[in-house]
């Protein structure tokens, strides 16, 4: 049986690089990625219009997270045979079923059924992702592919929480949510016109997928950047009170903070791409050395505005690119099985993310700040130690 990583090969050996395709997979994951962090500034209205309280409203976030943890591990081996054309369009397709039951919620049991429909569109499109944009371009265009495709996730985290807030105040809860349905709609068609046939490379059966992990550099990896997205959202998850009661800034200054944490993300995954073309593993140890370090400064001269804007415009400027440079170690490790990898850094993550936004919160609420953001600096020392660790791995392999 052919290889994934020969079948790759041979494809883009006689193919130029789809760049429209690239930028329709990047316009996918900005309208997922808004979907999925719309309730964050529309809680308080869903809740008053469904008659449910504030939190159960926010678990519409837990429910999506869920789904999308569970779809990733399971989706190369259900979707078999079928070309990843369609399944990709399948789950745009499923993403506006998703924005269309949201907005028309009669009751709570229907929104979080429709809550986990999106959260089944993102395990599967980010599970996807990595080995789809490797067979749209050259090998040598990866990184840069990867870059733009995680780019659109930077973009929607740019402007997903004060869109929804926006045109909440205007249409109403519903209306933000339904607003994504016609975005999700051209995505489907871009996708359907510039997506070339992806016919799939092999075949993995249920479960497969985590005996990738007894390959030493595999495990390795995984745990480290388990650290990273842990280390990242126990900070990150809670700079809002930090900035309100720390920093002490007011409501259009925080404002202005986030939009340039986001607008710096964006920058850096614009530029990382060339950066990691060379030398991956320098970006997997030394972003999370340097986040570390953000951290622990924040501690201390975080009470200053200016000081804890520059520090902040400098987190989001690596933490929102070094995805890509995991994403590239992936498909360089896992040559032959980027589905099955790219399923399994996606629970990887989901997990992180849900584990560090819950030691951050706990140990904000019963310690305080600076115990939340120590956790977030050793996390993240941790991760640039195993990323190191990956590096040594990599190279017996």
């Amino acid at each position: 049986m052919q290889s994934q990583a020969s079948t790759m090969h041979l494809e883009n050996q006689h193919r130029a690089p789809a760049w429209g395709a690239v930028f329709a997979l990047s316009f996918g994951a900005f309208a997922l990625v808004a979907s999925e962090f719309l309730p964050v500034s529309l809680l308080t209205p869903i809740a008053r219009d469904l008659h449910i309280t504030e939190g159960q409203a926010g678990q519409g976030i837990s429910v999506a997270g869920a789904f999308a943890l569970v779809t990733s591990l399971f989706i190369t081996a259900i979707a078999g045979r079928i070309d990843r054309k369609t399944i990709l369009l399948t789950f745009t397709g499923i993403m506006i079923a998703s924005g269309t039951l949201v907005a028309l919620s009669p009751n709570y049991t229907t929104f979080m059924v429709a809550r986990a429909l999106v959260g089944i569109a993102i395990g599967g499109f980010w599970s996807m992702s990595a080995a789809t944009a490797m067979r749209l371009v050259p090998l040598a265009n990866v990184p840069q592919a990867l870059a733009i495709v995680n780019g659109g996730n930077a973009l929607a985290t740019v402007i997903a929480a004060p869109l929804g807030s926006f045109l909440g105040s205007i249409i109403g809860w519903r209306g933000a949510f339904f607003f994504i349905v016609p975005v999700a709609a051209l995505v489907f068609v871009w996708q359907a016109i510039s997506l070339p046939p992806l016919k799939a490379v092999q075949r993995d059966e249920p479960g497969k997928v985590l005996t990738l992990l007894t390959r030493p550099v595999v495990a390795l990896g995984m745990a480290a950047v388990s650290l990273f997205f842990m280390g990242q959202f126990s900070l990150f998850t809670y700079l809002r009170p930090f900035l309100e009661t720390i920093t002490r800034v007011d409501a259009s200054s925080l404002s202005l903070i986030l939009l340039l944490i986001g607008l710096a993300g964006f920058l850096g995954t614009t530029l990382i791409g060339k950066l990691i073309k060379k030398s991956v593993y320098k970006a997997l140890v030394v972003s999370p050395f340097i986040m570390a370090a953000i951290a622990l400064l924040l501690v201390s001269f975080g009470g200053g505005k200016a000081t804890a804007t520059v520090l902040l415009g400098f987190w989001g400027l690596i933490g929102t690119s070094a995805p890509v440079a995991w994403w590239t170690w992936l498909s360089r490790t896992l040559p032959n099985d980027v589905e099955g990898g790219g399923g399994l850094m996606v629970a990887v993550v989901q997990l992180a993310v849900t584990s560090g936004a819950i030691t951050g919160g706990l140990l904000y609420d019963h310690v305080g700040y600076q115990a939340t953001f120590g956790a977030s600096a050793v996390m993240l020392v941790a991760s640039c130690v195993l990323a190191v660790l990956t590096s040594r791995a990599s190279s017996r392999e």
